[in-house]
């Protein structure tokens, strides 16, 4: 039987059968990506596909014996979708498409998932972008979020959802695509240098303080 994450596979409920999670950079989609989902779906008899709220198509239902060939013929990259490591970036239309949008939320997440998805970490880490203060992609439960006013970003830090959430604290404000590049890497750094096993971004701002987290990654 294959472990969770194991050829990108997650064990279902019926402990027999398995999800997979294609990697779909920030939800966008072709229409040739989604009738190549429905005929791998159908061909393999998949039970259901499953829209996940981290923007991902989920293909639930498989058997073992056909995880490599479901894999092949999908001719993609897993989702990282669980173990240690930065899940999909949630990312919100932003200015491309919805008329509330201030900021480009869909480049700016482009290149935090080209940078991040699947980086090993010291515990689950997610990340999401907003193009406007209505945070669709619920920055406020995001270990780091950016959202975008008319004159730059707003960073925040150390939210999560589970059985103890936490909201999200702003850490800067103002800030150019760049320096929120910036601070993605500083905080994704300085988390991986200073973590303990298993701890949440917010649990551990909460154990060295706001302020000290604070100073060591702004300017």
């Amino acid at each position: 039987m294959l472990k969770n994450g194991e050829k990108g596979v997650v064990l279902q409920r019926d402990k027999s059968t398995y999800a997979i999670v294609p990697h779909v950079p920030m939800g966008v989609v072709t229409p040739a990506f989604l009738r190549k989902i429905a005929e791998v779906a159908e061909k393999y008899g998949a039970q259901a596909l499953k829209l996940t709220s981290a923007d991902r198509i989920a293909i639930v239902g498989l058997h073992e014996k056909d995880i490599d060939a479901v894999w092949a013929d999908l001719d993609t990259q897993p989702g990282a979708a669980v173990g240690a490591c930065v899940r999909s970036v949630k990312v919100c239309p932003g200015n491309t498409f919805c008329q509330l949008g201030q900021r480009d939320s869909l480049s700016l997440g482009a290149e935090l998932d080209k940078r991040y998805h699947g980086y090993s970490m010291p515990s689950k880490f997610k990340i999401g972008i907003s193009g406007c203060v209505n945070q669709c992609a619920e920055n406020c439960i995001k270990d780091l979020g950016f959202w975008g006013k008319s004159r730059g970003w707003v960073a925040t830090v150390g939210g999560n959802g589970g059985s103890r959430p936490r909201l999200a604290q702003v850490l800067a404000t103002g800030l150019s695509d760049e320096d929120a590049l910036d601070i993605a890497e500083k905080t994704v750094r300085y988390y991986v240098e200073n973590a303990k096993k298993r701890e949440r971004l917010g649990k551990m701002i909460e154990r060295i303080g706001f302020d000290e987290f604070k100073k060591a990654i702004l300017p």
